[in-house]
Formats: C-alpha cells, structure tokens, sequence
C-alpha cells in the first residue's frame, strides 16, 4: 500500500510563521508535523509516500532529503489549491489502481492506522471519525445501522456529532467521484462531495470511530495544544533534553523537550513546554509554548504562557506589573526594552 500526504495548503490562520515555513514543517513536540505523518506510515510498512505540495515549498524537499526517514517520496505539484478532493485528484498516477492511505499533513491523531485498517476489511475505503463539540466546522458524517448513509461539509444544521478528522483509506474509485463533482459554494472541490458520491453510487464504505486525541493544526491555538498532548503522550511527565544542551540553576517540570545546544540558565520551563535547537533561556519563566530554533529569551520577571516564539527571535527585558504575559512573535522578530535608566530605544 502507499502513502499520500497533502500540504500545499496555504495557512493564513498560521501566520507569521507559515509566511517563513511551510505548516506542514512547523514542529510540534519539536518535529514537523509532516515527520509526525510520515512515521505512523512508516510504522505500518508504507515506504512510498506522495507528498502533494506547492511548487515554492522547497524547504519541504530540502528537509526530506536531508532526513533519515525509512522511505521513498514522490513530490507531486499543485499550483492551485481548490479543496482536498482537487489535491487528490493529483495523485493518480502514482497511486494506479491500489488502495491507499491518505492524510492530511496538518492533521495529528494519537489513532493508529491499523485501525483504519482493520475496518476497511482488505476491501473497502475507510474513514476515521471522531465525536466532536462543533460538527458545524467539519465534514460530518451521519450513521444508521453502523453505516455511513450521508456526509455532508460544514454542514448549518449537522446531522450527527461524528466529524471526518483527516485520516482516510481509498481505492481507486475515488478518483472516479472526483471526477463527477462540481466547486462548493466556496469555490471548492470537497472531498466530502466525492465520498457522498461513493455512497449515492454503493461503493462500500466504512468506518472507525477515535477516541483517542486527534488535532487539526489549522489555528496559532490548536497549535498549542497538539504540543501539549502530544508532549503528553510521549513524555508522561517526564523531561528531555539534547545533546550539548548546557542546564545552570534550572527548574524543569515536565513534560518538557529541549532541543541540542541550548542554554538555560536561572530558568523554570513547563510544563508543556518544546524548545528547538539553539535556543537560549536565561531568567524567565516559560509554560505550555513553543520556542522555535535559536529564540533567545532573556530577563522576563513574569511568567511567560501560551506563547509561541519563532525562529531567531530576540525577547528581552520586559518588566510589567503581570503576572502571565503572552507573546506571538514570528521569526527574526526582536522586542528589546532598555534596562531601567537607559537610553536606547525600545524595538519591535
């Protein structure tokens, strides 16, 4: 079986730190989320991995050739995006006639894909669901006799709680509905679409319900909290720290991971806390953020939360009557306040 992964989307929602890396290469628990994708495949034997994306995301290239990752990918370029089912479309000719496993690259699952697996039964696609608060912002699906009778994009009035969460298994014939469906009200050609298409036509369909903890990294929030459980699941409680990372009068509280060659130094980090490599904390207190490689954040008297610092950035010298303060910084970004009595200018 292959492998496809989708990341040509454009995240707007991730700015400014898509505007310098691609969503799919922004880490959590310090690895790309596209590398989170690429080792549940790998884990299951699919070594032959599409990667669909945009022709100006070298940097996507650049890191998988550079990687040691147990597989080959194929680059296939989309130069518009209109919708899932478009991006699929695609990739036809490197899948043929095989079934196939399909992600979405900014979408985690703690879900095995054995799972997914097992419920296509060797012989029909398959979708992993989850039960969500807000079906209203998902493709979602209604159930009647443990079968999938409709499904339906973003729907007003959702007719179950069960949302489609970017976990799905194919064989050909998606590519036959794909064809017979036309742009959504947004411009879109929705994958949604083309497996109701599936159903109105009898092709077999499954499913499998998740409890398990998934996140569409699609906002600046859900970013934090993918960090977080996956912090969580990998972790425990527990704490991580690089080669060549030097540690002097530190207070860690896990889970936290810290990347090579740091510096932290009169520092409290965590919980939930991921540090790339490079980076330098000197006093400061800094909870539940990401800290992209060599951020360098010095002399904050207040707790530091729900923060996200790109790569490069310079944090110094805030003193405010706050107890928490939060920034989102985006890469190369300098915020220097001059030291009590001093001349410089403060800079943004």
């Amino acid at each position: 079986m292959k492998g496809v992964i989708l990341c040509a989307g454009k995240a707007k929602r991730m700015k400014p730190f898509s505007n310098t890396i691609p969503k799919t290469l922004l880490p959590v628990a310090n690895r790309p989320l596209l590398e989170h994708c690429i080792n549940k495949m790998t884990r299951i034997g699919i070594n032959e991995i599409g990667i669909v994306m945009n022709p100006q995301q070298k940097s996507i290239v650049e890191y998988l050739s550079l990687s040691n990752l147990p597989a080959t990918f194929h680059y296939i370029f989309q130069t518009e995006q209109l919708g899932v089912a478009h991006a699929l479309a695609s990739v036809q000719g490197f899948v043929g006639t095989d079934s196939f496993l399909l992600l979405l690259g900014d979408n985690l699952t703690a879900e095995p894909l054995e799972t997914l697996i097992a419920a296509s039964g060797g012989d029909k696609s398959a979708l992993l669901l989850a039960e969500v608060d807000n079906p209203q912002d998902y493709g979602v699906a209604e159930i009647r006799d443990n079968r999938i009778v409709s499904i339906e994009e973003k729907p007003k009035q959702p007719r179950s709680k069960l949302a489609v969460i970017g976990t799905y298994l194919f064989d050909a014939n998606i590519f036959m509905a794909i064809q017979h469906i036309q742009p959504s009200t947004r411009g879109e050609y929705e994958i949604t679409d083309a497996i109701q298409w599936l159903i109105q036509h009898g092709f077999p369909l499954t499913y499998s319900i998740t409890k398990e903890p998934y996140t569409d990294v699609g906002t600046l929030q859900r970013w934090l909290e993918a960090n977080r459980w996956m912090l969580s699941r990998q972790l425990g409680n527990e704490v991580q720290v690089g080669v060549q990372t030097k540690l002097e009068n530190c207070v860690l509280k896990g889970p936290v991971i810290i990347g090579n060659q740091c510096t932290l130094k009169d520092a409290v980090i965590g919980p939930y806390v991921s540090i790339q490599d490079g980076t330098d904390l000197m006093n400061c207190t800094i909870e539940n953020s990401i800290c992209l490689k060599k951020a360098r954040i010095l002399d904050i008297p207040s707790t530091i939360s729900h923060s996200i610092f790109g790569q490069h950035v310079v944090l110094q010298g805030i003193h405010m009557q706050e107890p928490s303060l939060r920034f989102i910084l985006g890469s190369d970004s300098h915020l220097i306040f001059p030291v009590s009595g001093g001349k410089e200018d403060a800079n943004e």
